[in-house]
């Protein structure tokens, strides 16, 4: 893809230089794009690195998951969520191997959520539901990893934790979320790596990674 596809799409002089920018980009898999610190980091111009992004995603290489707000304007203003459209040819460009997965926490959690992520992408591809795939940051901080709309403005957010129990702390943003909408919020879904479906209060629930493929609606 690097090496055919992309340089056909556009006369690019620095062939060279994608592989190294598509290990850039997963390493930041499931956070947030910010263009400045990657133009920084991979020694392009900005304008350069944009375009390069660009052909990426019009590749497959790479999705972007656009911020949740309420007004729609901000909507195209934040920043995205970048996410490497195969989270195995993530961790390859990483060198991140099993072994390492299951020794190192930081590692596991970014590639769980892309994994996550781009499943419910391919999902709502064949879905009827016309619902639509975005992260969320409120005012104060806190976030949520992925929120989903439907066309009646009802939202079900998730977030995702590569650990096998949980704590309170891993609700604050699903709960931040209920209480700035709660005429909107559906459902909120905390996904881990456990094995038991349990109840976390009003609305709340936590669903073993399974769930994805367990759910129909």
């Amino acid at each position: 893809l690097l090496q055919r596809d992309v340089r056909e799409l556009a006369a690019i002089e620095r062939a060279t230089e994608l592989p190294r920018l598509f290990s850039l980009l997963a390493a930041r898999s499931a956070g947030l794009l910010n263009h400045a610190e990657l133009s920084r980091t991979a020694g392009l111009p900005q304008t350069t690195l944009k375009r390069y992004t660009a052909l990426f995603e019009l590749v497959f290489l790479h999705r972007e998951v656009p911020a949740w707000s309420g007004n729609m304007s901000k909507r195209l203003v934040k920043a995205p969520k970048l996410f490497v459209a195969d989270p195995g040819l993530a961790a390859h460009a990483l060198g991140v191997t099993e072994a390492r997965l299951a020794s190192t926490p930081d590692a596991w959690g970014p590639l769980l959520e892309t994994f996550v992520a781009t499943e419910l992408i391919r999902q709502l591809a064949g879905s009827g539901s016309r619902a639509r795939l975005y992260h969320h940051r409120s005012h104060s901080g806190q976030e949520v990893d992925l929120v989903l709309e439907d066309p009646q403005g009802r939202l079900v957010g998730i977030e995702v934790k590569a650990r096998h129990s949980l704590d309170k702390r891993d609700l604050q943003g699903l709960k931040g979320l209920a209480a700035d909408l709660p005429d909107r919020l559906h459902r909120g879904i905390v996904l881990y790596t456990g094995t038991e479906t349990v109840p976390l209060g009003d609305r709340l629930v936590a669903c073993p990674v399974e769930a994805l493929w367990r759910v129909g609606g």
